[in-house]
């Protein structure tokens, strides 16, 4: 994997800062102590440094026991899993340990003491972590019903999935009795499994909570003929009413868009309606979000029990 560019390296007692050479290696210039600070104890990076999350948990691995892993909001960095933004910006570090007496007590570092053989744990890019479920678990602890949702959903997407609805339920059992587990209960009833994104996950949510009928989530939709011309976001198949959120990729890539554009035309040429919606509607007309689906499908026959 290529290096990412001006990514500082913090070593103990002592940091660089790097630059890409015109070979497009790698070189290092030593920093004086006045463009320094410390993140944690015995690690300094240059300062004011705008370090991605993922870094700072490399960088306080370093000083980490045998006894300790990765956890909560951090774990959840580590395996990718979709977090809120307030606490993606928050780069504190989330550390548990069997050990009470061990449990690490500084600045940018939140501690948690967990009981023997109650957590499982994994080891991703040569750190280790809670697994992908019971970081899940923990973060109950932490955040919203909703925000559980879209991890929830996360974990069983639809591409490369990191567990199973039963593997959920297991987790959801097995954290029976802790805080955080009524939400975690409510959470896992509203997960569905193959999504593509936090934000198809957000518009499903917004359009059930508005009493229109569940849609399917990533259904196959096939030409008049039985061949297969798409994958819908939200699909309402008895309705022939298709939803489907625009992300960034629509617009970045030139490719992608083409191939949507067509693939959507094929969609419409089979009969379909088509409701194309996007981060703004959902962010400021939430709405007239629900408003056109509804109208979509009330043109279609569906009525309102």
């Amino acid at each position: 994997m290529k290096r990412a560019r001006k990514l500082p390296i913090a070593l103990r007692g002592r940091a660089f800062s790097t630059r890409e050479g015109s070979a497009g290696g790698v070189t290092a210039k030593r920093m004086r102590g006045a463009d320094l600070e410390r993140p944690f104890v015995g690690i300094r990076v240059p300062r004011g440094s705008d370090l991605p999350d993922p870094w700072v948990v490399d960088v306080y691995s370093r000083r980490m026991s045998a006894d300790d892993f990765f956890s909560h909001a951090s774990a959840a960095q580590i395996h990718g899993l979709p977090l809120p933004s307030w606490l993606e910006r928050a780069r504190t570090v989330h550390v548990s340990t069997e050990s009470q007496e061990h449990r690490d007590r500084v600045r940018g570092v939140v501690g948690h003491h967990v009981r023997r053989d109650s957590i499982r744990t994994v080891v991703v890019r040569g750190l280790r972590v809670t697994t992908p479920v019971d970081t899940w678990c923990q973060l109950s602890t932490m955040l919203a019903v909703d925000d559980l949702i879209k991890i929830g959903d996360a974990l069983v997407r639809r591409k490369k999935p990191f567990a199973t609805m039963l593997e959920l339920r297991v987790g959801v059992a097995r954290y029976a009795g802790r805080r955080g587990a009524r939400k975690l209960r409510e959470a896992l009833a509203a997960v569905r499994p193959g999504v593509d994104s936090p934000k198809e996950t957000e518009l499903r949510l917004l359009l059930v909570r508005a009493r229109l009928p569940e849609p399917e989530v990533n259904g196959e939709i096939v030409d008049r003929a039985g061949v297969k011309i798409a994958t819908g976001d939200l699909v309402y198949r008895e309705y022939r009413v298709l939803v489907e959120y625009d992300g960034e990729q629509h617009r970045s890539d030139e490719d992608q868009y083409h191939l949507d554009v067509d693939r959507l035309d094929a969609v419409m040429e089979s009969g379909w309606r088509v409701i194309r919606i996007n981060k703004s509607h959902l962010r400021s007309r939430p709405a007239s979000v629900i408003r056109r689906v509804e109208t979509a499908l009330r043109a279609r026959g569906w009525r309102s029990t």
